[in-house]
């Protein structure tokens, strides 16, 4: 059970190690884009690539999914970057249903572990599967593994790491299961709850309040997807790139900048006054353009 690209690895991973996939369940086909054209899944293009029975419920207590789901006598149920499921579809399978979760639980409960991770400049996250149970990711952990955090990484480069070690992962938890060999430990033993809710548009506002290593994190955590912004020039700028300035070049270092307020000499650079030091913005998009980096954006946007 699965929707988007991080979990097509493991769904691969376990197809590649001739585990029986009975079924694939995604979400719905979407319309997306300009022509609003329906949209299929990552998890169901790889699945009719193998031929796998596909199920898009749109309710999962539906009784005919339900009845569907049961049909196919799974012995295991895996999940991967897929909705909160109801009882009666976690509780169905013998061998009960894991999740992926792409953080090291009980640390950073919730639908945006990744950016949340960086946007508070952890240095250390990792994966985790467990066993599904009412409350969501808070089931027993079978497995962890730890991964880095880079200083250059942003939320799309560990998204890429995390999926691939997540996959190993998932097919460790597998052939653990199958043997007989895992013992679960209930997330309480390890450490207190954090959490990382959904992202919203609004809510990826910088705020030049915070000091410009927070900024940095926070732009990081965001990239490239759904990306920071501001307002530069009257329009919407989202912020791909960014570095921490201690301080100005020696001729705009004597004015007393406002916090916000954008400094650029035009040709190079451009940097905000944070609540500690300056934030410099090394790639941008403004609203209607294509993303550019500073110098080029400045060759045809004076400030």
């Amino acid at each position: 059970m699965g929707t988007p690209e991080f979990a097509v690895p493991s769904l691969e991973i376990l197809l590649k190690n001739h585990y029986n996939v009975v079924a694939v369940v995604t979400a719905e086909d979407k319309p997306a884009g300009r022509g609003q054209k329906l949209q299929i899944s990552e998890v169901k293009a790889c699945a009719l690539r193998h031929n796998l029975p596909i199920l898009q419920p749109t309710k999962l207590k539906a009784p005919e999914f339900v009845e569907t789901l049961r049909s196919y006598q799974a012995d295991l149920q895996v999940v991967v970057a897929f909705r909160m499921l109801p009882e009666v579809v976690w509780a169905m399978p013998p061998l009960g249903t894991f999740n992926l979760h792409a953080s090291l639980l009980p640390k950073y409960r919730g639908a945006a572990p990744i950016n949340w991770a960086i946007i508070n400049g952890e240095t250390e996250t990792g994966v985790t599967t467990f066993f599904i149970q009412h409350e969501i990711d808070t089931g027993n952990i079978i497995f962890q593994e730890k991964e880095p955090i880079f200083p250059q990484d942003n939320a799309g480069t560990l998204h890429e790491r995390l999926k691939i070690k997540g996959a190993e992962l998932v097919l460790k938890t597998v052939q653990a299961i199958e043997s007989h060999a895992v013992q679960a430990i209930p997330q309480a033993q390890l450490a207190q709850p954090s959490y990382a809710p959904k992202i919203f548009r609004e809510t990826c506002q910088i705020n030049f309040n915070q000091t410009a290593q927070q900024i940095h994190n926070f732009v990081r955590g965001l990239a490239p997807y759904p990306a920071a912004w501001t307002i530069l020039k009257g329009k919407t700028c989202k912020i791909y790139q960014t570095e921490v300035w201690q301080e100005l070049p020696p001729n705009f270092a004597t004015t007393d900048w406002q916090i916000g307020q954008p400094i650029s000499d035009n040709k190079h650079w451009l940097c905000f006054k944070t609540a500690e030091y300056y934030i410099s913005i090394k790639e941008l998009q403004l609203e209607s353009k294509k993303r550019m980096s500073i110098e080029e954006f400045l060759r045809g946007n004076k400030l």
